[in-house]
C-alpha cells in the first residue's frame, strides 16, 4: 500500500529544495552514516561500522520489500542523503477501525538541522502521505532525551498524548 505513494517529490526548505524518494540498496552507506551522525543513535550502536553493513542491508531489504513500510530519503541536488524517515501503515480496530501512519527514525544531517528539511518532510507526511493512504492519525515516538525534537513536533501540531514503553529482548 505504501508503495503506491507518488514519489519522488520535491520539497522546499530554507536550505533550498530536496528530493524525497524511496531508499534503495545503493543508499546503505549514506543511511548508516546519517544514523551514526545522531548522538543518541550512536550511543545505541549505530556507528557506521563496516562490520554492521550486512545487518543494515538485511533490514533495508526487508523494509523495501514490505508493502506496509516505506523507507524514504531526502537528497540534495547531488543525490547526497540529507534526511530519512520510515513510514509504516497500521490498520487497526480502535477509533472505529482507523488506520494509523507511524513515522519512525526521522533524521536530518547534523549540519542541516534547523534548515527546514525535517519540517518539510513531516508536512508532506501530514498533508500528502496520510490522506493518500487513508490514515486518520499520524503518530510517532521520540526518545525522552530529545527535548528539541519534542518542541519541533509540537510546533507541527503533534500532541504528547501517550507514554511509550519499550522492552529490550534478552539476547537479541
Amino acid at each position: 500500500m505504501l508503495h503506491s505513494l507518488d514519489l519522488p517529490v520535491v520539497l522546499d526548505t530554507r536550505a533550498g529544495t530536496v528530493r524525497l524518494r524511496r531508499a534503495t540498496a545503493a543508499d546503505l552507506d549514506g543511511l548508516m552514516t546519517l544514523l551514526s551522525d545522531d548522538p543518541i543513535s550512536a550511543s545505541r550502536g549505530d556507528v557506521a561500522s563496516g562490520e554492521d553493513a550486512p545487518a543494515y542491508a538485511r533490514a533495508l531489504a526487508e523494509i523495501v520489500d514490505d508493502p506496509a513500510n516505506e523507507l524514504l530519503v531526502a537528497v540534495d541536488d547531488a543525490d547526497r542523503i540529507v534526511g530519512t524517515m520510515q513510514l509504516t501503515r497500521i490498520p487497526g480496530m480502535a477509533r472505529r477501525g482507523s488506520t494509523r501512519l507511524l513515522v519512525e527514525a526521522v533524521r536530518v544531517r547534523s549540519d542541516l538541522r534547523s534548515a527546514g528539511i525535517g519540517g518539510a518532510m513531516m508536512r508532506w507526511v501530514i498533508e500528502v502521505a496520510a490522506p493518500a493512504l487513508g490514515s486518520s492519525l499520524v503518530q510517532l515516538t521520540s526518545d525522552a532525551a530529545r527535548t528539541g525534537a519534542h518542541r519541533f513536533y509540537e510546533r507541527l501540531g503533534f500532541a504528547a498524548s501517550h507514554v511509550g514503553f519499550k522492552y529490550r529482548v534478552p539476547g537479541a
